[in-house]
């Protein structure tokens, strides 16, 4: 026998609490199927292909190259050829312009003496080293693409001074503040070995093919 009074009392105590029935916990929502992380900004830059986040450059960073000498620097020996001119005779001595000329295609400088060396067929040093003339100023010497700058060399005959000598192959020549030599045929005879008389004597580089 049901008692109507019970039921009645039941629902309104369900009523109060809020239901007798509660609802089950719902499960987390997924993502979508299709999505992959390449959708997603990656930190620091925009997403690459692979999904990998992409490394920012730095500010004003431009890639570098092979550095080129800019018009105005000193002469390089790769820029360079040398000659040497004729022997001018005179008062017991022998005189040659050393001709150093730009090759290159922009304008360069020299100053200064060139280094000089007197060599065997083996490239060997036979003489001493020339003197450097005292009494000339150093300058600095433009050379656009073709002109030439000249240094003098001199030595008083061997035959007058009584001194052995030694006929040079080839005559180094190094041009100012460079370490790379250029190789020029000498054909200008016998010069001292000694270092006691006829030593040659160079002069600093000044503008032009020779006197």
């Amino acid at each position: 026998m049901k008692h109507p009074l019970l039921v009645s009392g039941t629902l309104i105590v369900c009523s109060v609490l809020a239901g007798c029935t509660a609802q089950e916990p719902s499960e987390p929502t997924s993502a979508p199927s299709g999505t992959s992380a390449a959708s997603a900004p990656a930190i620091g830059g925009a997403p690459s292909p692979s999904g990998a986040p992409s490394t920012p450059s730095a500010a004003g960073e431009t890639p570098s190259g092979p550095a080129t000498p800019a018009a105005g620097e000193r002469c390089h020996t790769s820029e360079l050829k040398a000659s040497i001119g004729p022997n001018s005779p005179g008062a017991g001595q022998s005189n040659f312009a050393l001709v150093l000329t730009n090759a290159s295609d922009r304008t360069c400088t020299v100053r200064g003496y060139p280094g000089l060396a007197f060599v065997n067929g083996k490239g060997e040093q036979i003489t001493p080293d020339p003197e450097r003339e005292p009494s000339d100023v150093r300058r600095t010497v433009t050379l656009a693409p073709g002109a030439g700058a000249w240094s003098g060399l001199t030595y008083g005959s061997p035959a007058i001074s009584g001194v052995t000598t030694v006929t040079p192959e080839a005559l180094l020549i190094t041009p100012p503040d460079e370490t790379t030599s250029i190789s020029v045929p000498w054909t200008g005879g016998e010069v001292s070995n000694t270092g006691k008389a006829s030593v040659p004597r160079v002069s600093p580089l000044r503008p032009g093919d020779g006197p």
